[in-house]
């Protein structure tokens, strides 16, 4: 009397299957993103990086050719006049 409606079916054993699966992928999945996360860098954890000062663009822009000496050295002079 009900011999099989106790055991597992075919079907039953891929859905185990598939449940194992997805269960120790999760598992790893986390594991490693927690590692991650503990071992991080200082430089990977910052949200904002550092912006250059006017100096630093001043320069960038003299070193891209956008001014010439005589121009970089007048702003220049300004930058550090107000600064003071």
């Amino acid at each position: 009397m009900y011999w099989y409606d106790h055991d597992v079916s075919g079907w039953s054993y891929v859905w185990m299957g598939f449940g194992m699966i997805l269960f120790w992928g999760l598992l790893i999945v986390g594991f490693a993103l927690a590692l991650r996360y503990l071992f991080r860098t200082e430089s990977q954890s910052r949200a904002h990086p550092v912006q250059p000062g006017p100096e630093h663009v001043l320069a960038e822009r003299f070193a891209r050719g956008e001014i010439d000496a005589k121009e970089y050295a007048d702003r220049l002079s300004v930058l550090r006049s107000a600064t003071r």
